[in-house]
């Protein structure tokens, strides 16, 4: 599976489905979803975000709240990912 096929996978699962796997894998998505995304966008912004997302206790947190609450408004995870 290709990785633009990952994030693109992710964003077509139900609205229900991708709100309760942030809620409570968030703090993995986060950083996974940013890695892959940077691999498409080749934007190293995208990429330090997905490294702290992942690896830092803190950003691990704000990630995941940021996450819940742009998947749950845009149906997209859009801050520090594009």
């Amino acid at each position: 599976m290709a990785s633009s096929s990952l994030t693109k996978s992710f964003e077509g699962l139900n609205k229900l489905v991708k709100l309760v796997l942030i809620f409570f894998f968030g703090w993995i998505i986060s950083g996974v979803y940013r890695i892959i995304r940077y691999t498409e966008t080749k934007n190293t912004v995208t990429l330090v975000a997905g490294v702290l997302a992942l690896f830092t206790g803190v950003g691990n947190f704000i990630f995941e709240i940021v996450d819940f609450i742009t998947e749950l408004l845009n149906d997209k995870i859009t801050v520090l990912a594009d």
